[in-house]
């Protein structure tokens, strides 16, 4: 049985509730039939259509038994060379978060140590001690 190959455009025309496809690790998966199984729900399924998921599912920490229903899932293979990788949605969405996140972090530990130290001499000043 040879691999089917899917284009670029074909996997990004897939992607609404009656035929849905997503890409993970380069290969195409129909899960029209699973969307309304998923524990997830299946909004987490449609953020991820038609682009590449592969981020978004290994970064959830599929098991061993959610890995295993894929193999009947499986269409075929991205056809090489057909365009850039498209980045799934949810990814650049948690960047985003992550990058807003550090550059928040960094602010408290600028801003946390300048006010216990403002508190110590304000406690000195006071207290005379």
């Amino acid at each position: 049985m040879s691999t089917r190959i899917i284009t670029l455009d074909e996997l990004r025309q897939n992607k609404t509730r009656d035929n849905f496809y997503i890409l993970i690790h380069g290969k195409v998966y129909n899960v029209t039939k699973f969307m309304d199984e998923h524990p997830g729900g299946d909004e987490v399924l449609l953020a991820e259509g038609g682009q590449d998921a592969t981020e978004a599912f290994e970064d959830v920490g599929h098991s061993d038994e959610a890995r295993e229903l894929l193999p009947a899932m499986l269409i075929g293979e991205l056809e090489k060379g057909s365009g850039p990788p498209i980045k799934s949605g949810a990814a650049a969405a948690q960047a985003s978060r992550v990058s807003g996140a550090v550059e928040q972090g960094s602010n408290v530990m600028y801003f946390v140590p300048l006010a216990l130290l403002g508190a110590y001499f304000g406690w000195r000043f006071y207290y005379g001690a």
